[in-house]
């Protein structure tokens, strides 16, 4: 079975797409996505739809359905209903995460607007984040019990990813380990599930989805790492530099810092060390941090996570689609906002 674009919208593509036949089809799927999530969103209680819809009505860039429907255009059943609703599911999934995430970190804005804690409570904020939850639990048992392994392993690491941010590594773990072992929960594990449900649902060979499962593995990793620089390096990616530094959420090019045992890196390793709410010192500590060798450093790791992601593309065929994928590593890997 197959759905037909019932929409004129013609929503943005967070990937480069070359191929002007290939960017319609995407643009046209994407629209059905984002009509059926509205529907997900609503409840029987205006006050729950309106609680639903409040970040989706927010936007954002929609990566993960995009990346379901991308995978999808390397099987034979790419316009499969099957892909739309495993498009909404990680999304749907991705949106409930937000909920939680801005409960936990007390976050007050997103995307421009008030997040659903500030705007309603922590309590309505959670609540609305499990309804969002079970919607994509509905969606998932429709796509049969594969899909329900799938996801319910994809929910429980990205549970656990969100528990050990929250946590000290363990005596004897390296926190740099520790850090990634979370991006990839938090992040990793939904961008690789997005890519493995659309090459499953549109019916690719077991080779296609095992390259795209790793390649979303690794390029949603690398996507959060490139977002911890951006913390330090830009002053143009929309947030004040130095605010996870501020709020001491860990990132690279801090946990690298911290390993240094130059005694010129006393200062900086004691600003780390310290209340950093006050403006002058954040300023300080961020010019420090610019002109640290462990800034080059997590810059050359997280180029060199994009090669890892394109190098896992190989066993796919040569194309827009993989020139897409390609691409978006390489973005990922030089962005600065």
């Amino acid at each position: 079975m197959s759905t037909s674009a019932p929409t004129d919208r013609a929503p943005e593509l967070a990937l480069p797409i070359t191929d002007p036949e290939l960017e319609q089809r995407l643009r046209a799927r994407l629209a059905i996505v984002e009509e059926k999530l509205a529907g997900y969103a609503r409840s029987s209680s205006p006050f729950v739809t309106e609680a639903a819809s409040h970040l989706l009505e927010a936007g954002g860039k929609r990566f993960r359905p995009l990346l379901v429907l991308l995978a999808a255009e390397y099987g034979p059943d790419k316009l499969a209903d099957e892909v739309i609703t495993a498009a909404c599911v990680v999304e749907l999934t991705h949106q409930a995460s937000l909920y939680h995430d801005d409960v936990m970190d007390e976050a007050l804005v997103r995307r421009g607007e008030d997040t659903a804690n500030a705007r309603f409570d922590n309590h309505v904020a959670i609540l609305t984040g499990d309804f969002l939850f079970a919607r994509s639990s509905e969606l998932t048992a429709q796509l049969g019990p594969e899909a329900v392994r799938i996801q319910a392993a994809t929910f429980a690491k990205l549970v656990e990813g969100q528990i050990l941010e929250g946590v000290a590594p363990p005596e004897g773990v390296d926190p740099v380990d520790h850090h990634l072992e979370v991006l990839a929960g938090k992040t990793g594990v939904l961008i690789a599930t997005s890519a493995l449900y659309g090459a499953l649902f549109a019916g690719a060979d077991k080779e296609i989805q095992d390259a795209l499962l790793a390649y979303g593995d690794i390029v949603g990793v690398a996507f959060q790492l490139s977002d911890d620089i951006l913390d330090i390096a830009s002053d143009e990616s929309g947030k004040t530099p130095g605010t996870d530094l501020r709020e001491g959420v860990p990132t690279l090019p801090v946990l690298l810092a911290r390993r240094s045992t130059d005694a010129g890196d006393a200062r900086l390793l004691e600003l780390l060390d310290s209340d950093l709410t006050d403006d002058a010192a954040l300023a300080e500590c961020v010019s420090l941090l610019r002109a640290h060798p462990a800034l080059t450093e997590a810059r050359t790791y997280v180029q060199s996570r994009a090669e890892e992601a394109k190098a896992a593309l190989a066993p796919l065929p040569e194309g827009p689609v993989r020139k897409a994928l390609e691409a978006f590593a390489d973005i990922v890997a030089v962005r600065s906002v």
